[in-house]
Formats: structure tokens, sequence, C-alpha cells
């Protein structure tokens, strides 16, 4: 064991709220298992400024309090990314962490990938390997390059190590490792290690069924928030037209939890008739954002999910529910070959027929892709191995 003034010092970096989740498995396993090891700084960059959907998750997932926060709230692609970058720098230099952890896709994970690569910082990425194959979306060029910029490299599946090598990354590599000799190690996804920890305490703590009349097993439900939906109206009347058809024509209830973005533009895209069908359906109802828990419970309890959000995918499959993609594509390909999945993009005719397929097929199947429920404990040793092994 290491003693006080050798602990690694590491910074994990959130931002966005599925990332502030994420962090709670990495904290809890480093509490629990690694608490004389590994001192662990949390940097908010306050990319999402909703306290809704930031300073709740911290306290409902019991994560450290951040011993930063930036709060550069909501600003262009360029603008976020650009405060980051000038923030950070200087917390690096002051803390001299030797591991910089980021999750997934968002603007505050590449830009802390680049600041700590630059300053000879390893960079290690939880969720990585994950592609869309669709450069259009920004999230797509945020995960490639921050693969790209790292040393330790944490795919949740077989898939994400496949669409490493593919792009070149050699899945031999020995330590030391570097930016230029990663290490790359399957390891599950952390959010399975937080579904099988967090449902059950959902289970004693949210009324979310009881407050919104949903029946368990008896409700889809649906989340929203892809700005290429959101902010496209043509796109945005599609889903809703098939929404509101469903619970219309075919009675069915439909829980929408509003991402702010998609609530903001709801009644301006929708235009005035398409928002007065959907606000006054007594089958479709609409919430502000939800807590994590009430979300697990959602979840948990939904007969059917459909959304565009890639975290609530996996989680669908978690709980073995079927699902529609509000996408083109997907990073979780193997639930769309199992078929318990199914891409709809904003196709009404398409949202309607595989609703209806999804719900008539018996014996769905539900890929075991995620791991074993210990993929926090597995990275955090994984990160000790290379402090211990003398990498600079």
């Amino acid at each position: 064991m290491k003693g006080e003034f050798n602990m690694l010092k590491i910074i994990t970096i959130v931002g966005a709220r599925p990332q502030i989740i994420k962090a709670a498995a990495l904290s809890r396993a480093i509490k629990e298992n690694f608490s004389s090891e590994i001192e662990e700084i949390i940097v908010h960059t306050g990319q999402h400024y909703d306290e809704n959907m930031s300073e709740q998750f911290f306290q409902e997932l019991s994560i450290p309090k951040p011993k930063y926060n930036l709060g550069v709230g909501s600003q262009s692609h360029a603008s976020q990314t650009a405060n980051i970058i000038l923030q950070l720098e200087k917390i690096l230099l002051d803390e001299k962490p030797k591991v910089l952890v980021v999750y997934g896709d968002t603007n505050s994970t590449i830009a802390a990938s680049l600041t700590a690569a630059k300053m000879g910082i390893a960079v290690a990425h939880i969720e990585a390997g994950l592609r869309s194959f669709n450069k259009n979306m920004p999230e797509e060029i945020n995960r490639i390059a921050t693969d790209h910029v790292s040393t330790l490299l944490f795919s949740p599946t077989h898939n994400g190590v496949q669409n490493l090598e593919n792009e070149g990354f050699s899945l031999n590599n020995k330590a030391p490792f570097s930016m230029d000799n990663p290490a790359i190690y399957h390891c599950g996804d952390v959010m399975y290690d937080n579904t099988l920890f967090f449902s059950q305490l959902a289970e004693g703590k949210s009324e979310i069924l009881e407050k919104h009349s949903l029946e368990k097993n008896n409700f889809t439900l649906c989340t929203i928030h892809r700005d290429y939906n959101t902010d496209n109206p043509s796109r945005m009347q599609s889903i809703f037209q098939a929404l509101s058809f469903l619970a219309k024509e075919k009675n069915q209830k439909i829980f929408l939890p509003l991402h702010p973005r998609t609530s903001k533009n709801l009644e301006k895209s929708l235009g005035k008739s398409l928002y007065e069908d959907v606000v006054k359906n007594k089958n479709i109802i609409i919430s502000g954002p939800v807590s994590f828990l009430e979300m697990t419970l959602l979840e948990k309890h939904s007969k059917l999910i459909a959304t565009d959000s890639g975290g609530v995918q996996k989680e669908a499959c978690f709980f073995k529910k079927p699902l529609l993609i509000l996408r083109s594509e997907t990073e979780w390909v193997e639930l769309v070959e199992a078929k318990s999945a199914s891409i709809v993009d904003a196709n009404k005719d398409l949202i309607i027929s595989q609703f209806e397929r999804l719900l008539q097929s018996d014996n769905l199947v539900f890929p075991d892709i995620f791991g074993d429920g210990k993929a926090a404990v597995f990275i955090a040793n994984k990160i000790l191995e290379y402090d211990r092994q003398g990498n600079n």
C-alpha cells in the first residue's frame, strides 16, 4: 500500500449529466477499495448549467464535491471548448496529477484531453472505441480525437476494442504506456455498475411512478435531447406525430421527461395544432428533467424505451427493454443486431411499425455485452498498474 504522501493523484473531468453519473462508479470504487492509494480530484466544467441536471446528481449519487467548477455553461462548441482549455491548464499546473480521467464524447472530454496530452499528463478515456461512423455528429469527432491522444483506453465492449484495432491501435502494446504506445482494455461498462448499485435504492426513494399515475410495465419512456432532433422542426414534428398516433390511436401511455432544450423548442417546433394535440392528450405525460434515481426507476418499469440518448440505449438493454433509437445510427450496434432494438431515426411510419413489432415479439434477445458490474474496480486497478510500472 502507498503511504499518504505517495498516493496517486488523478483528476476526473465531468461536465454533462451522463458524465456526472458515470463518475459515481469510479468514485465509489476508489472510496471502497483504493482510498489509501488514489486521491481523486473532481473538476466540473459546468457544461450543463441547469441545477436539476448537475448539482442534484452530485448530492443524490454521493459523488465527492468538485474541487473546481469552471462554470462554462451553454456556449458554442468553439467557445465552450476554448474556455475549458484556458481554465483547466491553470488547474493542471497547480495540481500536477499523474492521470486525467475523461468520459465519453462531450466538449468537456475533448477539451480536457487536449489540454492534458499537451502537458504530458496521461489521459484515461472511459468509453473508448465507441463509434457511430457519422462525423457530422460533434460527439463522433470528440470521441475519435480523444482516443488518439489517450494513454489508457477503456472500452466497454469487444466491439469498441475492434473499432480501435481497425483504426490502427495495437492491442498488444506493453508497458511503459504512452500516447504513442497506449494500453487498450475491455473493461465492461461503468453504467452497468451503477445500474446494479442504484436500482434497488431507487425503489425505496422515488415516487415518480405514483406521482404520474404510471403502471409498472404499462408505459413507454421517451427521451429526446440531441440538437439534431430538438433544433430541427421537421424531425421533431415527425417524432411527435408518431407519439401522438400511438397515444391516441393505439391507446399507449407515453412518459416524456423533457430536456431543457427540448422543452424550450417544443411549441415552436411542433406548430400550434400538433402541440395542442400532444399537450391535450391524456396518454402523453410531459414532465421536466428527472433525477438519476427517478430515471432508473422509469427505465426499470417501462415496457418500451424510445430515445436519442446513447446512455439510455444501454440502460434499456440492462433492464431488458425493447428499444427504439431516434437516430440514424447507434454506437451500440450489438443491440440492433440482436433485434431487441431498432433504428427508426425521426421517421414517423418506422417509429410506429417498429413499436408494434417490438411489443409483439416474443423472447427478445438482450446481448450480454456490458461486463460483470465491476468495470470501475478494473479501471482503478489498471490506472494504479500504470503508475506502479513507472510510466512517465
